[in-house]
């Protein structure tokens, strides 16, 4: 960039938001695969992620693969924009002189945009957790308990554990502002933010990686021009992404477990993240907290390839200029 340029904030939330639009538009079935997949305990009703989007297409059709896509749609906006915005302003913030960022101060403007963010990721993803799992929770009830009831009895019974009852033909189907209402009304804001803490865990190391790890693989493409090609920056976009994705899988594991209110029948329920860490290790042993791994690196590498892309084209300069 040059010298002299400055920073234009409101066009930066506006390519962060239709970055995020783009991106999560083409990506959410996969991470509808990822919610479900973590969120299995012992024998889970999938195998994999082709098996969990093949039976959520026969089971609940096309849109049921969308499921709480409305509210990702929603707040995703605001989500991408502070994140990507952010990332710039600490990145101006820390520059001196207009010199090359050192890879501290990059991996430091990282974790300023994933502290940010959380603002709104956080109660987006709890939201979208129970919309997504709620396929899963339906097929389980039926599994667990059969059409005549429990098909085997449960040897310690838990008195803490909450779940529904009933075959998956009675498996209400919540709704975002149903359970959004609730949660103010019970809790109060709070409520909304459960698990903020994890989120924090995990979208502050990811930002730390991405960012700098993102920098300095388009750096590589830019050569003599200012900005390095469109093709450049996407496989850019995906190889950070991609590789953030995989290194907080194990914090993306313990968020969902901990964002989910419902739990299935049998289940464990979790009294915060070291609870969670050792329920998880203890039952399910350290495999279990690379769930979903291959399916967040799916998500997350076209996602951000697309993001910096559509970022990097400039869209929100275009509009505000057209009205100047």
């Amino acid at each position: 960039m040059g010298s002299k340029k400055k920073i234009s904030v409101p066009a930066k939330l506006i390519n962060g938001g239709v970055a995020g639009l783009v991106g999560v538009s083409c990506v959410f079935p996969i991470d509808l695969a990822k919610t479900r997949l973590q969120n299995q305990q012992g024998q889970g009703v999938y195998t994999g992620m082709r098996d969990c989007l093949v039976k959520t297409l026969r089971s609940e059709g096309f849109f049921g693969m969308y499921r709480g896509a409305a509210v990702n749609l929603t707040l995703v906006t605001p989500e991408k924009a502070i994140k990507l915005a952010a990332n710039d302003f600490f990145r101006q913030l820390l520059s001196q002189d207009r010199k090359e960022l050192t890879l501290v101060r990059e991996m430091l403007a990282g974790c300023g945009a994933g502290a940010c963010q959380v603002v709104v990721t956080s109660p987006m993803e709890m939201l979208k957790i129970q919309l997504q799992d709620a396929g899963r929770l339906a097929v389980h009830q039926q599994k667990v308990l059969g059409p005549d009831g429990p098909t085997a009895p449960f040897s310690q019974p838990p008195q803490d554990r909450p779940y529904t009852t009933g075959t998956a033909s009675a498996f209400k189907r919540p709704s975002a502002t149903v359970i959004a209402g609730d949660l103010l009304k019970t809790q109060g804001l709070v409520g909304l933010y459960k698990g903020l803490g994890v989120t924090l865990l995990r979208d502050v190391p990811f930002s730390i990686i991405y960012f700098p790890l993102f920098a300095n693989i388009n750096k590589l493409g830019q050569r003599h021009s200012e900005k390095a090609p469109f093709f450049h920056s996407f496989v850019s976009g995906c190889v950070a992404g991609s590789v953030a994705a995989v290194a907080v899988t194990p914090l993306d594991v313990l968020k969902t477990r901990i964002q989910t209110l419902k739990k299935g029948l049998g289940e464990d329920t979790y009294n915060g993240i070291i609870d969670c860490a050792r329920k998880i290790w203890t039952h399910e042993g350290p495999t279990a907290f690379m769930k979903g791994a291959g399916c967040r690196a799916l998500v997350i590498a076209p996602l951000f390839g697309i993001a910096q892309d559509v970022y990097f084209i400039g869209i929100g300069e275009y509009i505000l200029g057209h009205f100047h």
